[in-house]
């Protein structure tokens, strides 16, 4: 994210098919909850805040405990300010853990050091001073990313990555879990469990990156697991499919078996498939989830397995490849009759960028995204990427949707 965040990935995502001063920040909203005023109908309304290479949180490794604790509390402060009533915290970036774990090391974004305990616990504190706020805290879990790098000594000496190098794979520079060993797949769920276990987590929450983005020229190389456990499978692509559909369900019925109240809920890639690959996709041109990261989001939301689907929709409306006019009526025909809900995702990242598309330099672009979606009655709300933008709001986009349908608090669904 950024250096390594979602948004060098959404490019590089489009780069086949197209190229791509601080504004005052958001009014603040009048305070929620005097007054007693009404509230909005039930919607998401949410907020990354992603830890990875200290992007928004801790905003850099080193802080003191008190420091990082007054951050983590800015935060969600934020969020209520901005009449949102979700957070999405990244505790567990690159298999390490923003918790006291038993499975992995504390992530090196809070010492600078990975294994160093930082004195205090972030994710139990985030979850409980969330809720004093009338926030929900869904904690974002990245399910085999293990490092940026691809120096296995790099790693703490503890980390689980060291004592099983045979579940490790290296590729273009990052080092990896394979997806497609079963105690691979046992252990990410088990790391992930603990914190159901410990804490009244609103929802666990996954990102995009399962098998990792295409690397041109780069092959991920995980032959000798295929050549064990790929039998009964048409070739390697279906059987990486069904690796990240095992990882899928089996997390949804363990999390629902520890603590029935807590969601689960997924951030693919925005674009399926492509309706020139296949009759069933969208309108689109762009990189594919189902080809290109293994990851068959539309099988996890027709199945059921998803409390909720919020698919990265980082594009303006009217762009040619990846139409966010096109996008948003594809994914509510998806959701339409499950039981899954759908949230969008929204490029807040992207408003006044000026190496972005002229659209998102007018401040209105993400109000109309908002607008659009209300004609479909399935898009039950969106998230922001993310809190540094939420804060900063450089081209007054987020102000804008603040004014034009934020104007009371609204519940989150359930």
């Amino acid at each position: 994210m950024g250096r390594l965040t979602r948004r060098a990935f959404a490019l590089a995502a489009l780069t086949a098919v197209t190229t791509t001063g601080s504004a005052a920040a958001a009014p603040a909203a009048a305070p929620v909850g005097t007054g007693h005023p009404r509230a909005e109908p039930a919607e998401m309304r949410g907020m990354w805040v992603a830890s990875v290479a200290n992007r928004d949180f801790p905003s850099r490794a080193g802080l003191t405990a008190a420091e990082q604790r007054a951050e983590l509390l800015s935060w969600l402060d934020l969020a209520v300010r901005r009449r949102l009533n979700t957070v999405i915290l990244q505790v567990r970036p690159t298999a390490d853990a923003l918790w006291p774990s038993p499975y992995e090391p504390w992530s090196e974004v809070l010492t600078g050091t990975q294994g160093r305990a930082p004195g205090w616990d972030p994710l139990g504190t985030a979850v409980t001073e969330a809720h004093a706020r009338g926030l929900e805290l869904h904690a974002w879990f990245n399910p085999y990313r293990i490092a940026q790098h691809a120096d296995p000594t790099r790693l703490a000496a503890s980390h689980p990555a060291r004592r099983y190098p045979q579940w490790v794979v290296r590729y273009a520079g990052k080092l990896y879990y394979n997806p497609g060993l079963p105690e691979v797949r046992a252990f990410v769920q088990d790391a992930i469990l603990d914190a159901v276990r410990k804490y009244p987590l609103d929802a666990v929450h996954f990102d995009d990156y399962f098998y990792p983005y295409p690397v041109a020229g780069q092959t991920f190389d995980d032959g000798d697991a295929y050549d064990r456990y790929g039998g009964g499978h048409s070739g390697r692509a279906a059987w990486r499919r069904a690796n990240v559909d095992q990882l899928i369900v089996e997390t949804a019925g363990r999390i629902k078996a520890i603590r029935p109240a807590t969601q689960f809920g997924i951030s693919p890639f925005g674009v399926w498939r492509n309706a020139a690959t296949d009759p069933r996709g969208s309108d689109t041109r762009a990189l594919q989830s189902y080809d290109d990261v293994y990851a068959d989001s539309r099988k996890w939301v027709r199945e059921g397995w998803l409390d909720y689907v919020c698919p990265q929709l980082y594009w303006n409306i009217g762009l040619a490849a990846a139409d966010y006019a096109k996008l948003v009526p594809w994914w509510a025909e998806v959701a339409r009759g499950s039981r899954t809900r759908l949230y969008l995702g929204e490029a807040l990242y992207k408003a006044g960028d000026p190496a972005q598309p002229a659209a998102w330099r007018d401040p209105a672009e993400l109000s109309r995204h908002l607008t659009l979606a209300k004609k479909y009655p399935e898009a039950r709300g969106h998230v922001f990427f993310a809190a540094r933008e939420v804060r900063t709001d450089r081209a007054g986009a987020l102000a804008r949707v603040i004014a034009d349908h934020y104007t009371r608090p609204a519940k989150p669904p359930r």
